[in-house]
């Protein structure tokens, strides 16, 4: 019963921080849940991060597909200063994602504080939500410097 009640304050987070994938995916989790097909968290959880982010990938390389970029427009990434800093920006947010992810496995119990502080950031800093992985990302670097720094004090 516990767990149902976890994705019911979910769902009503996401409600409230208009975070449809969230609301979505705690949802279909609840229902999972609700007509006992539990046996299947387990592939769910060990495959679900692949299928999301073979869509996501899929998803972000349509403009590729549907000839919306160009050779040109790709070869000016190699060739100018926003290029270069998109390719880095690129770089650095993909190696905190793969952090974000590693916190995940480890401290799957921190998706709650980052949905709700991903809530906090749309309501009082007129954000936008992106997603757990790049706020788990953020929260894992955030940890790793308040580390190193208590550490040194100390």
């Amino acid at each position: 019963m516990n767990g149902e009640i976890l994705l019911v304050a979910l769902i009503i987070i996401g409600l409230i921080g208009r975070s449809h994938i969230i609301t979505t995916a705690a949802c279909v989790l609840l229902i999972v849940k609700l007509i006992s097909l539990e046996r299947y968290l387990p592939t769910i959880e060990r495959r679900g991060l692949e299928l999301g982010l073979l869509f996501l990938t899929m998803g972000v390389l349509v403009p590729f597909a549907s000839e919306k970029i160009s050779i040109k427009d790709v070869s000016s990434m190699f060739t100018t200063w926003p290029g270069i800093l998109a390719l880095l920006g690129g770089a650095i947010a993909t190696y905190m994602n793969g952090k974000g992810l590693e916190l995940l496995k480890l401290d799957p119990q921190m998706i709650v504080g980052l949905v709700i502080g991903s809530i906090f950031g749309i309501i009082f800093l007129r954000g936008i939500p992106v997603g757990p992985l790049m706020a788990a990302g953020i929260t894992a670097f955030l940890l790793r410097a308040f580390t190193f720094l208590f550490d040194k004090i100390r």
